[in-house]
């Protein structure tokens, strides 16, 4: 079975609406004799005279009668299919969005966002899913609509994403810790028995060139998977760990955090989607509410979207 033209059925609106050639081939832009070579096309495909001569001008047949409405409604819904989407209406908005983040982001930004959307969209639910690698699958698969991280060689190419704030890396301690007492110095914190984060069991990581350059090397005690683990370790003991600053800053509020003694290059944590939701108008709005929420005190957003 060939298929069919669509197309004709803007055609057949026309024909049917206008009552003439003349006329349909003036409201679809058409010449009269491609509009009545496109009648012709039409009797083909069914079966049916669909408009006849009647003294100067034309008239439906029953079949075109019968036709009429379900054709104009088949070609509103075509149109509507093929128009830019409207902007939400966050109020009336229902739908559950899945948020791929580290026990971090959850911790420092979750409170909020969910507040905003309790007043702003409360048929809105926000979703907080485990994150226990850096791999893009689940958001390439449509199992989340959108991630955070630090952009970096992992990350797929195809992704959208859209800075959040910056973050820098502090030392923390617990209270009374000996690296408390007078200035820190590399070699002191070099000196010091350190907890290791990495999902990957990575022993050695950015700190450790930096402090290469000193030609220095620190002791790891331990290596935990994430940040939360690490600053749960550091209340019990006389561990240091190097955190970022704002993306933990709930989990060490009752800790001493102290600058690096050497300079440590800052992370980007961007906020990442797929592009098929790209021009979703729901997931836009929720992306701009992230993006505010993270724009408030203490962090910064670039607004720059890539």
């Amino acid at each position: 079975m060939s298929t069919p033209d669509f197309n004709l059925l803007l055609t057949l609106e026309a024909l049917l609406d206008e009552g003439s050639v003349a006329g349909a081939a003036r409201r679809l832009r058409l010449s009269p004799s491609a509009m009545s070579r496109a009648l012709a096309r039409l009797r083909a495909t069914t079966g049916d005279p669909l408009l006849v001569r009647a003294g100067r001008g034309l008239v439906p047949t029953p079949r075109a009668l019968a036709l009429r409405e379900r054709v104009s409604q088949l070609v509103q819904e075509a149109e509507a299919v093929l128009r830019p989407q409207q902007e939400v209406d966050p109020a009336s908005l229902v739908r559950t969005f899945r948020l791929r983040a580290s026990d971090g982001f959850v911790e420092s930004v979750g409170a909020a966002l969910l507040a905003r959307l309790a007043t702003e969209a409360p048929g809105v639910r926000l979703h907080f899913m485990a994150k226990p690698d850096k791999e893009n699958h689940a958001l390439r698969g449509g199992e989340l609509d959108f991630e955070t991280g630090v952009i970096g060689a992992n990350t797929a190419p195809e992704l959208h994403t859209q800075a959040l704030f910056q973050d820098r890396f502090v030392a923390v301690v617990r209270p009374d810790h000996p690296l408390c007492e007078g200035p820190l110095t590399a070699a002191r914190y070099a000196a010091a028995r350190h907890i290791m984060v990495s999902r990957r069991a990575q022993e050695h990581g950015p700190v450790d060139e930096a402090l290469a350059v000193f030609k220095l090397e620190r002791t790891i005690a331990t290596l935990v998977p994430g940040f939360a683990t690490a600053l749960a370790l550091v209340r019990g003991s006389d561990l240091v760990a190097t955190v970022p600053a704002l993306h933990c800053a709930a989990l060490h509020a009752d800790l001493v955090t102290l600058p690096l003694p050497f300079p440590l290059p800052k992370i980007t944590l961007a906020l990442l989607w797929h592009p098929r939701l790209d021009a979703d108008p729901a997931h836009r709005w929720l992306r701009t509410l992230i993006r505010e929420t993270c724009a408030r005190a203490p962090y910064q957003a670039n607004p720059k979207e890539q």
